[in-house]
This record gives structure tokens, C-alpha cells and sequence, in this order.
């Protein structure tokens, strides 16, 4: 597997299972400190629903699991899966976002959210082409009934 590919299963593996640990486990510190160093981007949106915090945590913790076995176990089909989900989770997520960027209290917020999340948008679509790339191991064929193989007979 690629280096590249590697290095972005490492980074979804890390932040879903970081990230996702924290929404699962610490819901309400989640909406109201993401993503930290003085900042929220969460509570702004709306109210805190614990529910909803922790059941997004949980779909990361998946991400970031299956991302982490992709890149255990060099599988180019889970690798893959890892690519396709995390497209699918995290466009809409950032036109989401887009389109409510507003709602954050400062232009530096706003500017830090957009980029972040455009961020992790072009790696997720980065990953998934890379993925589509490599060749993907070929199970072996199962024997024909037509082989040239002698079937043993009973004496």
C-alpha cells in the first residue's frame, strides 16, 4: 500500500477514534469545547442533544476502527471502505457547515472551520481515489468441474 494511502488511514483512523472517543464518552464537554484551545464551533449550532453528540461518536469510533484495521492489515478493499465512508459522512457535513458558518462568533472561527473541514474533505476524496488506484488482490479461482485434475476413484 502507498505511503499516502498510509498517512490517510493513520489520520482518520486517529481522528475518528480521538474524536469519536471524546463525542462518546464526553458529550457535553464535546458540544461545548470542540475543537478547544478557547474555541466552539459545536454549541453555537443549537442546543445540546446528548443523544445526537454521542450516537455521531459513535459512527466516527466506526470510522476510525475500520480505518485502523485498513491500515493493520493492508487490505485494499477496506482501505477503500474507509475512503468511500468517510466521503459520504463528510461532504454533506461540510456544506452543512457551509452554509451555516454564520452561526460562529468570530471571522477567525468561521475561517478556521471552513478550512478545516475542506481539509478533511480533500483528504476523504484524496484517499478514495488513491484507494481506486491499487490493485485490489484477486481471490483464487475455485477448481472447475472440467479440470484436468484426476478425481481419485474408490479400488
Amino acid at each position: 500500500m502507498r505511503l499516502a494511502v498510509k498517512v490517510l488511514l493513520g489520520w482518520f483512523a486517529l481522528f475518528g477514534l480521538g474524536i469519536g472517543l471524546w463525542q462518546a464518552a464526553f458529550p457535553a464537554s464535546f458540544h461545548a469545547d470542540f475543537p478547544g484551545w478557547g474555541h466552539s464551533w459545536v454549541s453555537p449550532d443549537g442546543p445540546y442533544n446528548e443523544h445526537l453528540v454521542r450516537d455521531v461518536g459513535l459512527g466516527n469510533l466506526a470510522v476510525g476502527t475500520v480505518a485502523l484495521v485498513a491500515l493493520l492489515t493492508g487490505v485494499v478493499w477496506v482501505a477503500r471502505a474507509v475512503g468511500l465512508a468517510v466521503v459520504v459522512l463528510d461532504l454533506p457535513h461540510q456544506l452543512y457547515h457551509q452554509v451555516h458558518v454564520s452561526v460562529l462568533p468570530t471571522t477567525t472561527d468561521q475561517v478556521l472551520q471552513s478550512a478545516s473541514l475542506t481539509a478533511t474533505s480533500l483528504a476523504a476524496v484524496a484517499l478514495l481515489v488513491l484507494t481506486l488506484r491499487l490493485p485490489a488482490a484477486v481471490p483464487p479461482a475455485a477448481p472447475r468441474a472440467d479440470s484436468r485434475t484426476p478425481v481419485p476413484t474408490r479400488s
